[in-house]
């Protein structure tokens, strides 16, 4: 080749037709001699067809396209990489397989569209790779926006990885889920953070592999009898302390706990044993880390300009420009990437409310209002619609929860009936409500009566989630168990009971690791769980008890198949306030199902209670919390309990027992 510049550009004709007819041998000080494939004489790989879509916002599948994406042209084997930067002056891809220097693979720009794109041939997966970008701004070394993998942090470069290569063994599990109707069906969610779970043994300090939780979680749910897990995020995030809700790499699995296949592996076991998996999934925000989305290609491309839109003020964090149509298609194909290449089940979406108000957790002056002078954030609106329209569209039986801490009118109802469009919202006016109940001493709980039968008036404009999540277990809010009143006994009845409540309310539950055996301490993320707890009989019982729960939860229609229609549900007493007792029933489809309930939230054993019952027939207990296999005093209706003709709460036929201290009775006809 001749030098043309003095720069060092060099030029040569050629009449081999294709980009596999020739090779380039280059010498570099750093890297010695090497003979290449021409990078530049590679077709592009995006169509203007791909790039219409990207400019309307609806390439749903960009994932397939954007980013490294393995190809071959011409029987030559390499990366074609692709990002979105319209405002920058310059992009090159920069890694450990040129050295780290911009000048070797410059990018060359897609004309409207702002798509940068290059083939580079003999690119492997394990690569790792950065965007540098120039700008009015400087130049800054970018991971990839679309990046499936990145390095273990602090270390922050993407990485090439082949999501095809895993060859899954879930084809059962993935051909029943099209055809469930999950909000019949009985859902209890155990949530995870992967990090905190557990620790190996002979060193706290490290975290479980992907490969070391498939071999011990797996088992544990399928031994608690949990019909879901739920991942706090398993997105990369380059700060453990934020436990993944600050999130980098939309498309990529944290590196902490292995790659790619191993996650797959992770979920493709869980479904093997007939369990579901739900991830955390945060379009709300994202962090300021300079290899992130932050003026990406030196102007608020991904965030707003202003301030009043665009930070979010609690959590230091900045907010997605929603309406924006390559921003909502960049959100939107996250989403069903995790769906399409890890087989997830569930996208539960966090802090909803902040996305839906201009206003949220902002005083006068610091927002600005919507183009009718309202509060209502409509390009987010917008977005939720659509998102919940393509997930559903292109994953039936797949379940999309929103986090969402206000009133907001029809979260959890179609978009074409006006409402957000999502499966499932979490009943936070239940959880705040019944933990300040819980949180009273028993004698004066008769006072606050009124925060237990409260949720009962709207349980039913949503399709409602209970959650006792992660949420409620930090801040120095103390554990579940340390927030229940009372001496040793009674902590563990009253957390018995509020299982036993949770479990029997309509909504679908949820419960955050550790909760379930009665972990003392408050979680804390860096940290194992305290699993050497269950030597002892009184946090064994709480484990028991919610297994129990679990299978009682699956086994029983009454608890799970009318979960959110008036229909499942009906009040026995619920103005026994002086006793601080509650009884109601659950009801099935058929007329055969139904279980009565009884719940006690003072320590008084209650002998001779008499109580209204539905129909007349014997009844047996189905589950009590204060039997002796929880750690309970054993309080028992051994034998069946004959309904009477003595009319008693609005009801023809009555039976007589005895109710448990701090305890859930649940009783249902005696086979």
């Amino acid at each position: 080749m001749r030098r043309t510049h003095a720069a060092g550009l060099y030029e040569i004709y050629t009449t081999t037709g294709t980009a596999a007819g020739y090779q380039l041998r280059v010498y570099d000080p750093g890297l010695g001699t090497r003979d290449l494939h021409d990078p530049y004489a590679f077709p592009t790989m995006l169509t203007d067809y791909d790039l219409h879509l990207l400019g309307e916002g609806s390439h749903w599948k960009s994932y397939e396209k954007l980013g490294a994406q393995l190809r071959e042209v011409d029987g030559i084997s390499g990366v074609n990489f692709a990002v979105w930067a319209p405002n920058a002056a310059a992009v090159s891809v920069v890694g450990d397989f040129n050295n780290w220097d911009g000048r070797v693979h410059q990018m060359h720009k897609r004309i409207p569209s702002g798509v940068w794109e290059l083939f580079i041939p003999g690119i492997q997966p394990g690569a790792a790779y950065k965007y540098r970008v120039q700008s009015d701004e400087g130049t800054a070394d970018r991971a990839d926006p679309y990046g499936v993998a990145a390095e273990v942090p602090p270390r922050t470069a993407s990485r090439v990885a082949d999501l095809a290569a895993y060859v899954w063994g879930d084809d059962t599990w993935m051909d029943r889920r099209r055809h469930r109707d999950w909000l019949a069906e009985p859902i209890s969610i155990y949530e995870v953070h992967l990090g905190s779970w557990r620790r190996p043994g002979d060193d706290p300090t490290r975290w479980l592999t992907y490969a070391d939780l498939q071999r011990e979680l797996v088992p544990y749910c399928i031994e608690m009898g949990f019909t879901h897990v739920e991942f706090l995020p398993p997105t990369e995030h380059p700060l453990s302390a934020s436990w993944g809700y600050q999130t980098i790499g939309m498309f990529a699995a944290t590196s902490r706990f292995g790659g790619p296949e191993d996650l797959m592996a992770l979920i493709d076991s869980l479904h093997q044993a007939g369990i579901g998996v739900i991830i955390d999934w945060v379009p709300a925000h994202f962090p300021k880390d300079g290899h992130g989305l932050r003026r990406f290609d030196g102007t608020a491309l991904y965030e707003h300009e202003d301030p009043r839109l665009g930070e979010h003020p609690d959590w230091g964090t900045l907010i997605f420009n929603y309406g924006r149509n390559e921003v909502a298609n960049y959100l939107i194909s996250s989403a069903l990437f995790w769906l399409d290449r890890y087989h997830i089940d569930g996208l539960r979406v966090d802090a909803v409310a902040s996305m839906l108000y201009l206003d949220y957790s902002r005083k006068d002056g610091e927002w600005l209002p919507n183009c009718f002078g309202g509060r209502e954030n409509l390009e987010a609106i917008e977005f939720l619609k659509q998102f919940n329209i393509q997930v559903h569209h292109h994953f039936p039986g797949v379940l999309t929860i929103a986090e969402e801490s206000t009133a907001w009118p029809g979260v959890s109802r179609p978009t074409y009936t006006g409402g957000l469009g999502f499966s499932l919202k979490w009943n936070m006016g239940w959880m705040n409500d019944t933990l300040r109940y819980m949180r009273h001493d028993p004698i004066h709980r008769k006072y606050h009566h009124d925060e237990l039968t409260f949720s009962l008036i709207y349980a039913f404009h949503e399709n409602f989630v209970l959650p006792l999540s992660h949420d409620e277990v930090v801040h120095g809010k103390g554990s579940l168990l340390d927030q229940m009143p009372g001496d040793h006994w009674q902590k563990f009845a009253n957390l018995r009971l509020l299982y036993a409540m949770m479990w029997c309310h309509p909504g679908k539950k949820l419960l955050f690791m550790g909760s379930e055996f009665g972990q003392w301490q408050e979680w804390n993320f860096d940290e194992s769980l305290q699993w050497h707890l269950l030597q002892w009989d009184s946090h064994r019982g709480v484990s028991r008890a919610v297994a129990d729960l679990n299978q009682l939860l699956q086994h029983e229609a009454a608890l799970h198949t009318v979960d959110f229609d008036g229909s499942g549900f009906e009040w026995i007493d619920c103005h026994n306030w002086q006793e601080s007792v509650l009884a109601f029933v659950r009801r099935g489809r058929e007329p055969d199902e139904f279980v009565v309930v009884v719940c006690n939230f003072t320590p008084v054993p209650r002998p001779g209670y008499r109580l209204g019952v539905p129909a007349a027939g014997s009844y047996a207990e189905k589950f009590n919390s204060d039997a002796a296999r929880y750690g309970g005093s054993d309080v028992v209706n051994l034998l069946p309990l004959a309904s009477q003709p003595v009319p008693h709460h609005g009801r023809e036929h009555s039976i007589v027992l005895t109710v448990p201290p701090l305890a859930a009775v649940v009783l249902g006809p005696a086979n």
